[in-house]
């Protein structure tokens, strides 16, 4: 295989293993969290990948954001994309919220970039498109509904899934307008350290910071530091970086069915046939919205 089929296979790629690292999450959070509250788990979790990123980038001579505009805009994307996304989902699981809720409120996210990068970042969505992230919902939802009669669903909880979807639609868009002239590897570990900086305060003010440190707490936590924080995440930016900023939210659609097949293997956790048909929708639905508009030739 030459070098240049090669790096075509993995471009073609990065979407399909970013779903897979992406939808691990909830799994790793299911694993980790019975072990250490919240915003200690993410904090420290956020504060080594950083420390990582920093080593990786000293260590390969990476370039470093030019000035303090860059730093101060990666803070901003730090801040949206980690601090309020995951601060906010993983504060509501952890609460009791059911995650199949959880996931469905966050999953709107794809609509809402799609809506605001028109008037914000000049995308234009075609027919299809749209219609690709509605069936994208439609699917998400079938998938979660034999979940979503759970009980654990509190004002509260709805709260922080909303400040998830905002902060992690605001923090799509803001990457997507200002973050291809930044560096991918020192930019990240940037990210990081501001979000693990706003992560440790809330921690030390809300609450006991204690860690018990067992080996399933371990493989969770390497794994979310490794598989996503350095995975995944770098995978959400550089797709970002090539594409459009609706076209990469609407991959989110596919974390739920990940998740719940996972689930299903993992934990034995049922997957009906009404949930299987909204993996096939959700599927068809992000194929649509992924397509790119046919260019009009002018005559």
């Amino acid at each position: 295989m030459s070098r240049r089929s090669a790096r075509s296979w993995a471009v073609a790629a990065a979407p399909a293993v970013f779903v897979l690292l992406w939808s691990t999450g909830f799994i790793g959070a299911k694993y980790g969290l019975p072990y250490a509250e919240p915003f200690t788990f993410l904090g420290l979790r956020l504060l080594v990948a950083a420390g990582l990123l920093c080593a990786l980038a000293l260590l390969t001579r990476a370039a470093l954001p030019r000035d303090r505009g860059q730093y101060a805009r990666s803070a901003v994307t730090g801040v949206l994309l980690h601090t309020a996304y995951l601060g906010g989902v993983f504060w509501a699981i952890d609460q009791g919220f059911p995650a199949g809720v959880a996931a469905v409120v966050v999953s709107l996210q794809p609509v809402l970039v799609a809506a605001l990068g028109r008037s914000l970042l000049g995308e234009q969505l075609s027919a299809v498109q749209w219609c690709g992230l509605v069936l994208g919902i439609v699917g998400v939802v079938l998938v979660l509904a034999p979940g979503l009669s759970a009980g654990g669903l509190t004002g509260a909880g709805l709260a922080a899934c909303l400040v998830a979807l905002a902060g992690g639609t605001l923090g799509t868009l803001h990457h997507k307008r200002y973050g291809d002239r930044i560096p991918l590897v020192s930019g990240t570990a940037v990210q990081y350290a501001a979000a693990a900086g706003v992560l440790l305060v809330a921690a030390f003010a809300t609450e006991t910071r204690s860690i018990r440190w067992t080996g399933e707490f371990a493989l969770a936590f390497g794994w979310l530091v490794f598989g996503l924080s350095l995975g995944a995440v770098l995978l959400l930016l550089y797709l970002l970086r090539e594409g459009s900023a609706a076209g990469v939210s609407s991959l989110f659609y596919l974390v739920p069915p990940a998740t719940a097949i996972e689930a299903y293997l993992l934990f034995d956790e049922d997957l009906t046939a009404l949930s299987v048909a909204g993996i096939a929708l959700t599927t068809v639905g992000v194929a649509m919205a992924l397509r790119r508009p046919r260019s009009v030739t002018s005559p």
